[in-house]
């Protein structure tokens, strides 16, 4: 039960945040605050604050405009402060995150009288690691060799000067104080290669024994988490410190209350988390540097004993494995039945093509192929595990024979061979095992992709449903979890949400309202078309017949966002309009998101028209409030990409239980995708404007009144069909 205590503290903090808002309580934000502030209350905890009750998850459905941070933090802290826990607040987006740590958190103590500490958490890739960049900049031939060597499979830096003015440039300003070291700081847009070869993971990490452990920008960042009261981070990083166990960056489960904010996202992330991959051709070409650069090294430096023994035996294991990797590159080539498929990109395009294996179930010479694979890898990850183990001690001043210095600089090498030694026996490990009976199997798959990279395959497998591990992770171990977003039911139901993330039968799923008057606010439009959607060439032509009079209208609005469900008709749409209309709009594509909405704000400002065309990514986390969005355009229903592997797998696995994937995964996903691409139309009380849904379906097919059934309720406007429509 809650204590009384408590429920004074979070009504008088409410009470006070309202009143220094000149606010009135909101409906949804009020019963929000109460249904957190009850789950907590209600659990079980014996002498040491151990839960002892049923895993607490709690499960939240809040609209725009519910002001759910507020819903969330106020209960969360005063709770977590009585239980003697730590608050994790998850975000799924970087907006959403720095308006949590620099507007909300700050806003909230200073409104409510709440006092608490609270930091911002990122994970060691978003750091530069400062004996990486000291090594690159030592010497011009080493500095070729170390590149390819923390580079990524198959990816090398192609111009190493830039790269290395660049470098020198960050040491300089790290040393001037100027810089923090880490990513999100650096004042340029940097590309993932050259980041990713500054930067390191936990199995190159030296820690303290590492010359630059005090200046380090990971280990200064880290020292704030501990006394943090509450840590603010995304949801990649939670996941990846849950599947360590749980306390390697943040705080250990049992003692962390955890807010999943844009939980919609959560299942999808736990999956991505838990997929396995490898290139086929990109990690021969790893193996083969990295033999190479060992051979250097011991022709290089004397290395006495064991260690010395342990390299030598490494070279032959690596060539083995390059072999046995030409051979499973054919052998998928024989198997798999590849239909290449053109890829729009930003880069430019490329063939694609995938390969799922039915049911999850790999033939048995592959099986045996994987076999050779895993065995190999575990071998060549169990002797640089030795070898790691000896740089420790040597580092330790443990070995003769091999000072510190020289250790030092070997380890990271040796730490990230290791690391990708174990991904790589990862995923074959899952291509030798079978799937538990009765049970969801895994997705297995192959891509094969030829652009201006080459030809390459890559191997993956992936769970289909983020149920087990989210229960082995985070619902059990957890003190408790609250999982809130705008889009969580679908269809009116949390069965698709319960499906996917496996939250506990008992856990509470409720939808708190919206303080928005939809109704009275928008006007959602069926416009007249005879197209099919579902008929690219001829659904296009019409968009672009239309979309002049639509983008026109009576009452020209300012601020307008065109939203599509693929690259291809983007583009074709821009490039079917006149030059009059081109000249307005902003096409994602040509800008980073961040200068995208900084160059529509800007023409707004200005008076000027201003027409976002965009793709998935702008139907979420973007806040475009008043003038800046007034009419909101959706090309069609946003159904998932049909030839998802992990999603066939799905698909493939309840049909053969007698179930419709298409009700049960498709239809309520587009539902979901459709509520988050109409709200950005709605981001205050004051704003006002109009949603066009471009696709007839909605109206004649039996799915499509399910799915306006489960959009907000805007004011409907269904043009009158001219012409037959889609049936």
């Amino acid at each position: 039960m809650l204590d009384e205590p408590q429920k004074r503290a979070i009504q008088k903090a409410y009470s006070a945040f309202l009143e220094s808002k000149k606010l009135k309580a909101r409906p949804g934000q009020k019963q929000m605050i109460a249904e957190i502030a009850r789950a907590l209350g209600d659990i079980r905890t014996d002498s040491e604050g151990r839960r002892i009750s049923d895993p607490s998850v709690t499960v939240i459905e809040a609209g725009t405009g519910t002001g759910k941070t507020v819903g969330y933090v106020l209960p969360s802290v005063v709770m977590a402060q009585a239980a003697k826990k730590r608050l994790v607040i998850a975000t799924a987006t970087v907006t959403l995150q720095e308006q949590v740590i620099n507007k909300d958190l700050p806003d909230i103590i200073l409104k409510t009288g709440l006092k608490f500490s609270y930091t911002l958490a990122k994970g060691r890739g978003r750091y530069a690691c400062l004996s990486k960049l000291d090594r690159l900049l030592q010497e011009e031939e080493a500095t070729a060799s170390l590149m390819d060597m923390f580079a990524y499979d198959g990816f090398t830096l192609e111009n190493d000067q830039s790269s290395l003015a660049l470098y020198q440039s960050m040491l300089e300003a790290f040393a001037a104080s100027k810089w923090e070291g880490d990513r999100d700081s650096w004042p340029d847009a940097l590309e993932d290669q050259q980041w990713r070869t500054i930067t390191t993971d936990h199995a190159q990490c030296s820690g303290r024994r590492c010359g630059y452990f005090r200046q380090c920008p990971f280990y200064k960042a880290r020292g704030d988490l501990e006394h943090a009261d509450v840590v603010v981070a995304n949801h990649d990083l939670v996941l990846a410190d849950l599947a360590l166990g749980g306390g390697a960056i943040l705080p250990e489960p049992k003692d962390a209350i955890y807010v999943f904010d844009e939980g919609h996202h959560l299942p999808d992330k736990a999956i991505d988390h838990f997929t396995c991959q490898s290139r086929v051709k990109g990690t021969a070409s790893w193996l083969e540097k990295a033999g190479r650069h060992l051979q250097k090294v011991l022709t290089q430096q004397a290395l006495p004993g064991e260690l010395g023994e342990l390299l030598e035996r490494i070279q032959p294991e690596f060539d083995a494995l390059v072999n046995a990797l030409g051979h499973t590159r054919e052998m998928l080539h024989s198997i798999a039945q590849f239909e290449p498929k053109t890829h729009f990109t930003p880069q430019g395009e490329s063939q694609v093509a995938f390969y799922r294996f039915p049911e999850g179930v790999v033939p048995e010479p592959l099986r045996q192929q994987a076999e050779r694979l895993k065995a190999g890898f575990s071998k060549c990850s169990g002797l640089l595990e030795k070898v790691a183990k000896t740089l420790d001690d040597a580092m330790d001043g443990d070995v003769p024979g091999i000072d510190r210095w020289q250790a030092e600089q070997l380890y990271p090498e040796i730490g990230g061979m290791q690391s990708r030694m174990e991904s790589h026996f990862q995923l074959w490990l899952t291509y030798t095992m079978k799937d538990p009976e009765g049970e969801p199997p895994c997705a297995r798959w192959v891509k094969w992709s030829e652009g201006s990279f080459g030809e390459e395959l890559e191997v993956f497998s992936s769970p289909i449903m983020s149920s087990m591990p989210l229960w082995q992770t985070l619902w059990n171990p957890a003190h408790a979890t609250i999982v809130t977003s705008a889009t969580l039911a679908a269809l009116g139901s949390f069965g698709r949400f319960r499906m996917r993330s496996g939250v506990p039968a008992e856990s509470r799923c409720i939808v708190v309202p919206s303080p928005f008057l939809h109704n009275e606010a928008a006007s959602l439009v069926i416009p007249a078309m005879a197209s099919d959607p579902r008929n690219a060439e001829e659904h296009t032509g019409e968009i672009i017949e239309l979309l002049p009079d639509l983008l026109s209208g009576d009452e020209r609005p300012k601020g307008m966002l065109v939203l599509f469900s693929s690259r291809r008709q983007m583009k074709d749409v821009h490039f079917g309009l006149g030059k009059e209309w081109q000249e307005k709009i902003l096409l994602q594509d040509d800008y980073s998101r961040q200068e995208l909405l900084k160059k529509h704000r800007q023409q707004i400002d200005d008076g000027n028209v201003s027409i976002l065309f965009g793709l998935a990514s702008l139907a979420e986390g973007i806040d475009l409030p008043g003038h800046y969005c007034e009419h909101v355009i959706i090309a069609k229903i946003p159904f998932a990409v049909p030839d998802d592997p992990v999603e066939a797998a799905l698909s493939e696995w309840l049909e053969a239980q007698g179930r419709n994937p298409f009700m049960e995964i498709t239809v309520p996903d587009a539902a979901i995708r459709l509520i988050q691409a109409s709200g950005r139309l709605l981001r205050t009380e004051q704003d006002r404007g109009r949603i066009t849904i471009m696709d007839r379906r909605l109206v004649t097919a039996r799915y499509g009144q399910m799915i306006m059934n489960s959009l907000p309720p805007f004011n409907r406007i269904v043009e009158p069909a001219s012409a037959v429509m889609v049936r």
